[in-house]
């Protein structure tokens, strides 16, 4: 078995590589990365090169030449640098996408994993209260990542028709936690206080990353394909987290919420706009249905164990709730 992974020397990259390596040493693993990893395994079967996922004939001719069974994709910008433009993003994104499958299907390749993500559904008043697989993709047009998670299922589902050899496992995870993760959301609940949107709950899902890693590594295993959103049992709200963490919620009306952010952002104070507090009004819910039923795993943690231990983790004071 020949696995490709893009993304390599990120937190979920890293971690996927030293478990493939310690559970199936006779299978060839080469990572990619925009960067160098920070702690390359030191082992004959895996082997490590600099790429730029948006450079097409770089990606194409990599594949190509090394003709890989699996291409686990997760190469993407979620928290991007300061700076960093949306057309690069999407030229990371999107365009990074469209390389890797051009590259998967001229070298036919078994199958590509993909990770998506739940903000690929977008925040929206339509969401339901439990969002599953066959609901609409529709991405929010105010978040980058989310509308280019759009774009990438939308990519995804043009390739289906064109190689239905090529297998394509789509994963959307909800928030994943871990012992060292560190993000946008994770961020939220450090700060004095938890902000809320005043009439909404705001729920989240989350996933332990070492669940991530073995849905992963069974998708390989076992070439899995379809649509699966990655979540643990139940939801937690942002009232329900701030109780945990004794840290005071804060519910904000969302008209006022909107003209500080509109004043703020006119001022250069913030990068964030009025339509961005949709993130928090309409929270896409997982379904961990399909993952359970149809994909044939059962996440090890729930949400609420997750959250307990991440705080756990970054060693901080808790109430279980």
């Amino acid at each position: 078995m020949k696995v490709l992974v893009t993304g390599g020397a990120g937190y979920i990259g890293s971690t996927l590589i030293q478990y493939l390596l310690n559970t199936y040493p006779n299978w060839q693993i080469l990572a990619t990365d925009i960067k160098p990893m920070s702690n390359s395994p030191v082992s004959t079967q895996f082997e490590f090169q600099i790429l730029d996922i948006s450079d097409r004939n770089s990606v194409v001719d990599l594949i190509q030449d090394w003709k890989p069974n699996s291409i686990v994709h997760l190469a993407s910008i979620l928290n991007p640098p300061p700076g960093m433009s949306e057309e690069t993003q999407w030229k990371i994104d999107v365009q990074g996408t469209k390389n890797v499958l051009d590259g998967a299907a001229y070298a036919r390749t078994e199958q590509v994993i993909i990770t998506s993500s739940g903000a690929a559904y977008g925040y929206h008043k339509e969401n339901k209260e439990w969002i599953e697989e066959t609901d609409p993709i529709r991405g929010h047009s105010a978040f980058v990542y989310s509308k280019h998670k759009r774009e990438v299922e939308e990519l995804l589902t043009e390739y289906r028709s064109i190689f239905p050899q090529l297998k394509q496992l789509i994963l959307r995870p909800g928030t994943i936690l871990g012992k060292t993760v560190n993000n946008l959301i994770t961020d939220m609940f450090q700060k004095p206080f938890v902000m809320g949107i005043l009439g909404h709950k705001s729920p989240f899902v989350f996933i332990w990353d070492e669940d991530v890693i073995q849905i992963i590594t069974k998708g390989i295993a076992e070439k899995k394909e379809g649509k699966f959103n990655l979540a643990g049992d139940g939801a937690l709200s942002l009232k329900v987290i701030s109780k945990m963490i004794r840290k005071p919620y804060v519910p904000i009306p969302a008209f006022l919420l909107q003209s500080l952010l509109w004043v703020l952002r006119k001022l250069r104070l913030t990068q964030y706009g009025p339509d961005q507090i949709d993130f928090l009004r309409y929270r896409p819910v997982l379904s961990n249905k399909q993952l359970k039923t149809v994909f044939g795993y059962i996440p090890k943690y729930n949400s609420k164990e997750t959250f307990i231990m991440y705080l756990k983790a970054k060693g901080v004071p808790y109430d279980e709730i």
